[in-house]
């Protein structure tokens, strides 16, 4: 809606036009007319519409010819006056002041006009059937008002008229020469039917009519008006009305009455509570919510209620309930876009089935990603999608929760996150493509046919952490030494990836690590790939391992994704668990028999430990316990202390193996 109306008279003398406004503001005929009023701005709680409005006079005698352009120029609507008992001043609007206006107006964005018969009350006739064809001839001619500054006659109407001619114009909407409306209007109304379409039926049943209503309205519709609605649709449009509710056929039939009947008010209602401006775009405040920020150091995710609004979009679409979307209902679903905003990469980025459509896990995954990468891209989507309508909300920006500054989760040693970032880092070669794809459960032989330009550099999905569902979002970072970003280096875990099999590959891990990595207290994993293959000494002052320990870094973990079902995911959950907790310093996950934990986990499992344990269960337990040793304090004494004599034994056990350590 706009902030104000800029409203200009002009004329041939004497027709009336200060008059028009000094009765619009006394309500009274004045017995004095100066040649020109003053700008009049009548404030917005005394206009019908709620907006500021500037009525601006013309007097030929006080005004220079480049006033008149300037004033023509910045007005928003223009009333032709002239007098119903002057036909000089009929003429004139055609002869003079139309051509006047358009010399100076953009022809692309006409400025509205209204034609104004002044001195009604001095005729017993009416002008309309002069003016009629004046109409017809003219598009930017909005509509025709006969009054009377005398006698106070249509008035308040004419104002009133003025201000809807640019608030709700009818000129983006329809067409009158061909009757019919505008393609971009019906583009509009088309995606508005497809948004209140809550289950894709391609039918707005009564409860979506409400809703609708409910919406643009802030009322619903009585069951009576409901029946009378479709009435008359199923009266004038075939295919109207199906199953009782209403078609897209009978959706756009019925904006199209109200503008024929000059009620287009209530179809700029609708358009502006979807997110449209006077051009039928989509408003940037609407898309692009400025009430979001996003400090440094915090990242952005989708909240409960977004997802469960995504989860609805996905099942409305996923018609054949496979859980996953083919490229026809793929396409149906971004039907409301002006673009597809999926390219073929997204296919490459998260899970998908046999068929290579995106799963349900794939779709949120998707999401979830343009929201941690791009919020901004985020909230546009939503917006097409209705969001903020559909789910009752202020914005969009009610979707996405800004995390907390990531220093403040290193202090409180806890985490509110629920996605975290692992840039992966290698030599050319390395085998960091597979180890992305090997996230999406694809196999070498499945990596093999997807072609290199649909190749992506990132791939997002989920892992588990302690029964927690997180995202992990992996990010392979372009080899180039010299050129890493601060973007390449923000994340919450870093994964160095060598070939195994090459002897050169392990060197520029170390180097990256060492320049990079080696003073932060981002906590890093080596990853050993292609392990598949033979093993080779690599050709540097130290071995991974050493390398490894002497930085207190985990071991390096093997990896292959030549396998002939899905790779393992161990290593995934192995990288959340390490960015979810990056101040436990977590050394070990793994089975490698070479470090502490195993060494620990093998004493533990030890047949003499498990002798021992057996014979303390015996000892005190006695083999057989009774219903009296249970309510013996002698009883639970022995318990304790066996317990006690157990744990103790365990803790010396693993403090003499750290020392070793």
């Amino acid at each position: 809606m706009r902030k104000d109306v800029r409203i200009l008279l002009v004329g041939e003398p004497k027709v009336g036009k200060t008059s028009l406004i000094m009765s619009l503001v006394s309500e009274e005929f004045p017995q004095v007319v100066p040649y020109r009023a003053e700008e009049i701005t009548i404030p917005a709680d005394v206009t019908p519409e709620r907006v500021p409005t500037h009525i601006v006079d013309y007097s030929e005698a006080e005004q220079t010819d480049e006033q008149l352009s300037s004033e023509i120029s910045k007005a928003n609507v223009i009333c032709i006056v002239y007098a119903v008992n002057n036909k000089k001043s009929i003429e004139k609007v055609t002869s003079h002041w139309i051509p006047l206006i358009n010399d100076n107006t953009d022809k692309d964005s006409r400025v509205p006009v209204i034609l104004v018969g002044n001195k009604s009350d001095l005729v017993e006739h009416s002008s309309m059937e002069t003016i009629l064809p004046v109409m017809n001839q003219y598009t930017e001619i909005e509509t025709c008002v006969e009054c009377s500054a005398k006698n106070l006659k249509n008035i308040s109407e004419l104002f009133y008229y003025a201000q809807k001619a640019v608030l709700h114009p009818t000129g983006p909407l329809y067409c009158p020469e061909e009757k019919q409306m505008k393609l971009a209007c019906i583009k509009a109304l088309t995606r508005i039917f497809k948004v209140s379409d809550l289950d894709n039926d391609g039918i707005l049943n009564d409860n979506e009519l409400n809703f609708f209503q409910r919406t643009c309205f802030n009322a619903p519709l009585a069951s009576q008006a409901l029946e009378d609605v479709k009435n008359v649709v199923r009266k004038n449009v075939i295919d109207g009305v199906c199953d009782n509710g209403l078609t897209l056929k009978g959706f756009l039939f019925l904006h199209i009455l109200f503008i024929q009947r000059g009620r287009h008010e209530t179809t700029w209602t609708v358009l502006r509570r979807f997110g449209y401006d006077d051009d039928l775009e989509l408003h940037q405040d609407y898309l692009f919510p400025l009430t979001l920020k996003v400090p440094p150091d915090c990242t952005t995710e989708l909240n409960h209620n977004a997802y469960l609004f995504l989860q609805s979009v996905f099942d409305k679409h996923d018609k054949d309930r496979d859980c996953a979307l083919s490229p026809e209902e793929l396409k149906d679903l971004f039907d409301v876009f002006p673009y597809m905003p999926w390219g073929p990469d997204v296919n490459n980025t998260v899970y998908t089935n046999d068929q290579d459509w995106i799963t349900y896990q794939g779709y949120l995954s998707q999401w979830t990603l343009t929201t941690y990468l791009d919020v901004q891209r985020c909230l546009e989507y939503l917006g097409y999608l209705g969001y903020s309508i559909i789910s009752e909300q202020e914005s969009q920006a009610a979707a996405i929760t800004v995390t907390r500054d990531k220093k403040i989760d290193l202090q409180k040693k806890q985490t509110q996150r629920s996605v975290f970032r692992c840039n992966i880092f290698g030599d050319s070669g390395s085998g960091k493509s597979g180890f992305l794809q090997a996230f999406l459960g694809r196999n070498l032989t499945r990596q093999n046919i997807v072609s290199e330009e649909h190749m992506s550099y990132y791939a997002i999905s989920t892992a588990y952490v302690y029964g927690q569902e997180k995202y992990l979002l992996l990010h392979e970072v372009f080899p180039d030494f010299d050129v890493l970003s601060d973007t390449d280096l923000a994340c919450d875990i870093v994964c160095l990836v060598y070939d195994a099999s090459n002897p050169h590959s392990f060197e520029y891990c170390a180097r990256v690590f060492k320049q990079y990595f080696m003073d932060t207290k981002t906590p890093c994993m080596m990853i050993a790939a292609k392990s598949d293959l033979q093993e080779t000494k690599q050709l540097y002052a130290l071995t991974p391992l050493e390398f490894c320990r002497k930085h207190k870094m985990p071991p390096p973990q093997a990896f292959t994704c030549n396998t002939a079902d899905a790779p393992c995911k161990d290593i995934y959950t192995k990288l959340t668990t390490m960015a979810m907790h990056p101040h436990a310093r977590l050394r070990c996950m793994c089975t490698c028999n070479r470090c502490t934990f195993c060494h620990l986990q093998n004493f533990i499992n030890s047949e003499l430990v498990q002798t021992v344990k057996a014979k303390l269960y015996a000892a005190i337990l006695s083999r057989h316990v009774t219903q009296a040793d249970l309510k013996s304090s002698t009883f639970w004494l022995r318990v304790s202390v066996g317990a006690t004599v157990f744990a103790v034994l365990g803790f010396a056990m693993y403090r003499v193996l750290l020392k070793q350590r």
